[in-house]
């Protein structure tokens, strides 16, 4: 099943949610969230040849055919938060599919572990050229499949830093913030950790929405609470 998901666009709670942690909770349902043209390729091409069931989440700011349809009906003047790289990317010149529940590693950092999918991947990344200016070396990962879960990759890339930082454009309470750090802690991880997700209802106001929603400025002072007692 592939189906839109997301904010980020002014449209409030009921058409902007991102539901990936309430669907990878039921048994034997995969849940997919790409962030790159490619990765949307490989997933949808693993997706069609796996044997079970599997929701394909495409967030709307990274789909150029949803936001055709949300640019119509008169509302021409709402400013979209579209990532740079989002819609557009290379890809490539023969289609693979990509395994279901491997992550990848976009950005390399040793002072903190930046874990998210979708459009969180995008925020993560122009959050960690922020830091960086800082001082702060940021790593992104970019988890791709919310179930199965890569726990090898993130724990790999937890313990190397320490510190984790889940990005989530889902909610926090019992989402997928919380199993990732349930992950890492039962694998014996000692890790700093917070996270950065939707608090609660989504206001449709757009000054407002953005308050909620994870965004670069969130990203930023989170890490920097995290990496205070590390410096």
């Amino acid at each position: 099943m592939r189906a839109p998901c997301g904010g980020g666009y002014g449209d409030g709670g009921q058409h902007e949610q991102s539901l990936w942690g309430w669907l990878a909770h039921i048994p034997g349902l995969s849940v997919v969230v790409p962030s790159t043209p490619a990765d949307a390729g490989g997933l949808m091409l693993a997706a069609l040849q796996h044997d079970g069931p599997v929701v394909f989440l495409e967030h709307k700011l990274l789909s150029e055919s949803c936001l055709e349809f949300l640019g119509s009906g008169g509302r021409r003047t709402v400013t979209y938060d579209i990532p740079a790289d989002g819609t557009r990317g290379s890809v490539p010149g023969k289609w693979k599919p990509i395994p279901l529940g491997e992550a990848v590693l976009r950005r390399a950092g040793k002072d903190v572990t930046i874990a998210s999918v979708g459009v969180g991947v995008h925020k993560a990344l122009e959050a960690a050229g922020v830091l960086e200016r800082k001082g702060i070396s940021a790593g992104v990962l970019d988890l791709r499949s919310v179930s199965p879960l890569d726990t090898t990759t993130l724990c790999e890339a937890t313990a190397q830093s320490k510190y984790l930082l889940v990005v989530d454009e889902d909610y926090q309470h019992c989402g997928l913030s919380g199993e990732l750090a349930a992950v890492v802690l039962e694998a014996g991880i000692s890790v700093k950790f917070a996270r950065v997700c939707t608090q609660g209802t989504i206001p449709y106001a757009r000054q407002l929405e953005d308050q909620v929603l994870p965004n670069v400025q969130r990203i930023c002072a989170a890490v920097a609470r995290l990496v205070e007692s590390k410096r």
